[in-house]
């Protein structure tokens, strides 16, 4: 890093004792301040421009515009020729690799591990662990290491874990199934299970009837959803995964006819296709949110809807 760089990663990476010893000349003297929003800004940006990154202060959501995110992408694309979202658990790659920048920068701390050109604790950000280790520390440094050397294990099985082609072609082929299952169950339950005693001792015939036409929002709609989607047929099988349920509950007050309400979820699934498409439904998929003019409830049901598929927590916005 350049000089310029090494002189505000100093300032940022200032103990609290160092920060207290110097409070009447720079932390406290206002916009001039270390803490100034000028100069954390000029931090970021000097990280940014050698190609480090700080994950974002607390707990709070990333996204992938984030700078720490896009150098873990970038990462993933250099060591697997794979991005972030083509892992299996992409959230958690990234929240593993902000635990470790946090333990590496307690580590760090605990250790007294100094920069050589600025006598400062080092910014651990694009650092090994051993280049954050400056040795000792006692037991809560031992404790730290070990922390470390889990996740670091933990990190490495993930970033390996590729969401592969012939996973998604499964889920595939159980929509497919469960398609055809539960058209039959809705339909004509005795053609399956007619051979069954139990099928006929406890009157079991409205009660398959009943799950065929519920597999639209318990199987088929989410097995096309774990495919992970996007564009207009992740917006597609949103407004399904909306839609089915309310069918399947509201159309049995109507009709009493099992397969027409098996037929009414398709027409929901068929229309939400439909909708999608003609409405270009991926103009902007980048930003997790949808149409921009979609109210804020819509928009937060349609986020909801991605935790678990990879883009909540730093996958995605």
């Amino acid at each position: 890093p350049s000089s310029r760089t090494r002189r505000i990663i100093s300032k940022m990476s200032k103990s609290p004792t160092d920060q207290d010893s110097t409070t009447t000349t720079t932390t406290t003297t206002g916009s001039g301040g270390v803490f100034s929003e000028a100069v954390q800004q000029e931090a970021k940006e000097a990280l940014e421009s050698v190609g480090w990154a700080r994950p974002m202060e607390g707990d709070g959501e990333m996204t992938s515009e984030d700078p720490f995110v896009k150098q873990i992408d970038a990462g993933i694309q250099r060591d697997f020729g794979v991005g972030l979202d083509d892992l299996l658990n992409p959230a958690k790659v990234v929240n593993l690799e902000r635990e470790l920048y946090n333990l590496r920068r307690e580590l760090a701390t605990l250790t007294d591990k100094k920069d050589d050109e600025t006598g400062q604790i080092v910014e651990v950000a694009g650092l090994s662990t051993k280049e954050c280790d400056g040795g000792g520390g006692g037991e809560d440094a031992e404790a730290i290491r070990a922390k470390i050397s889990k996740k670091e294990t933990d990190l490495a099985l993930e970033r390996r874990s590729v969401f592969r082609d012939w996973l998604k072609n499964i889920f595939v082929g159980q929509a497919v199934i469960s398609f055809g299952v539960s058209y039959v169950m809705a339909t004509n339950p005795k053609s399956l299970f007619g051979g069954f005693d139990w099928f006929y001792t406890y009157n079991m015939d409205i009660s398959i009837q009943v799950l065929g036409y519920w597999f639209w929002w318990l199987f088929i709609v989410p097995s096309l959803r774990s495919r992970r989607p996007k564009g207009a047929e992740k917006q597609a099988l949103d407004i399904a995964f909306l839609g089915t349920p309310l069918i399947s509950i509201l159309a049995p007050i109507a009709t009493k006819d099992t397969g027409l309400i098996w037929f009414a979820n398709f027409l929901v699934v068929a229309g939400a296709y439909g909708f999608a498409f003609l409405t270009d439904g991926d103009d902007d998929e980048d930003d997790g949110s949808g149409d921009s003019n979609q109210p804020a409830w819509l928009k937060f049901v349609y986020k909801s809807l991605d935790f678990g598929s990879g883009r909540e927590r730093g996958a995605r916005k």
